[in-house]
């Protein structure tokens, strides 16, 4: 089993979860990861959730959104209380998180960041989100990613 820390993370919740690997290089062009993982599991898009790291007044702030739709940023900002939002750097994402570009996953990252779940997720039974690692999605009930990320729930994606 992959022990990335969302894994470990998922481990101490005691929360019920799947894990799914994939290929990670069929497909992915470095802008298509989250649709590299719908095509090679076989999955809705709507039920698979990118993680996006973005700055809301200049903050660090995580949101997860279907792979199907865009981040609506005027959304973001407003659900995390702020005026504007825009994308993170790389490597700013990726020193806060701890995991690497199109590996971030909203569990178990190295620093808490304020989250944001896409609200579409309340509507599925489980939703995929990446498990830590290129090739690597976790499957779990939106309510535990919800819990454990201590996110705020919005309509953040179009």
């Amino acid at each position: 089993m992959a022990a990335t820390p969302a894994v470990r993370a998922l481990e101490k919740a005691q929360v019920t979860w799947t894990l799914h690997e994939y290929d990670p290089s069929d497909g992915a062009d470095g802008h298509g990861w989250g649709e590299a993982a719908v095509a090679a599991l076989g999955a809705d898009p709507a039920r698979v959730f990118k993680t996006l790291v973005t700055r809301v007044d200049g903050a660090l702030t995580v949101a997860v959104v279907p792979v199907s739709g865009h981040l609506d940023l005027k959304a973001l900002a407003a659900a995390a209380g702020g005026r504007k939002a825009s994308m993170a750097e790389p490597v700013d994402a990726e020193r806060a998180t701890g995991y690497v570009r199109g590996g971030i996953s909203p569990l178990g990252q190295r620093k808490a960041l304020p989250t944001v779940v896409d609200e579409s997720a309340l509507d599925l039974p489980t939703v995929l989100v990446s498990a830590g690692r290129r090739g690597l999605q976790v499957e779990l009930a939106p309510a535990d990613l919800v819990r454990l990320t201590r996110a705020r729930t919005a309509a953040v994606a179009r």
